[in-house]
């Protein structure tokens, strides 16, 4: 009987101690393997060659770019792989724009090494896994959210589009691609945006978006 071949995990984390603990535990595994790891989002994107990961264990605190804001370019790297975001605390703010941008679920540090396993996998097999303390954060901010705003002037159909794509994890030249538009064309969409919507982050035109209904 032919094995599976393992799933393979890069691992983003500033804390040494930390990702070569995470190293050791998926290497450690049968069904895993690290295939790298790095200390920066920076170092992770000037990498070339190797197999791409099919699961990113993701610090959403590092040095430089903030994990939270380099989800979406690290999609665009590898676009095939899940982000599983990695935190010391439960940052609403920090966990709506880490999902805005594309990560597929979100795991406190305190985890348990076997619930860390499982989550890769789920999150390889198409499931967005989260501590229960972050999942209840998420249906917290849902709640609370306020209903329906009225908008000044409502969004072209293409405009919805490029929202609901990027609120996909889309990168602006993915989603260019998709709606048959330039990159150019993307910005100058998504600068329209921001006005009409009266907001200055993708994640906060995102968020209006949503509560308009307009997503």
């Amino acid at each position: 009987m032919i094995e599976p071949d393992p799933i393979r995990v890069t691992i983003v984390e500033d804390d040494r101690l930390t990702r070569e603990g995470l190293r050791m535990l998926v290497d450690g595994t049968p069904g895993y393997r690290c295939n790298a790891a790095f200390g920066s989002l920076e170092m992770a994107m000037a990498a070339r060659g190797g197999e791409p990961p099919d699961v990113v264990l993701l610090d959403i605190k590092l040095p430089g770019m903030p994990g939270s804001e380099g989800v979406a370019s690290l999609r665009e790297k590898w676009p095939r792989a899940a982000v599983l975001m990695l935190t010391s605390s439960a940052d609403e703010d920090k966990i709506f724009e880490s999902l805005c941008n594309g990560a597929i679920g979100y795991l406190l540090k305190s985890t348990p090494p076997a619930r860390i396993l499982e989550a890769v996998r789920e999150a390889h097999a198409g499931g967005a896994p989260m501590s229960p303390e972050i999942a209840r954060k998420v249906v917290e901010l849902f709640r609370r959210n306020p209903p329906p705003v009225a908008l000044d002037e409502a969004l072209t159909p293409q405009e919805i589009q490029l929202l609901r794509l990027l609120a996909e994890g889309c990168s602006y030249q993915v989603a260019g691609d998709q709606l048959g538009i330039s990159i150019n064309t993307v910005r100058n969409y998504i600068r329209n945006v921001y006005e009409k919507l009266q907001v200055h982050t993708k994640s906060a035109a995102v968020s209006k978006a949503m509560r308009a209904g307009l997503l």
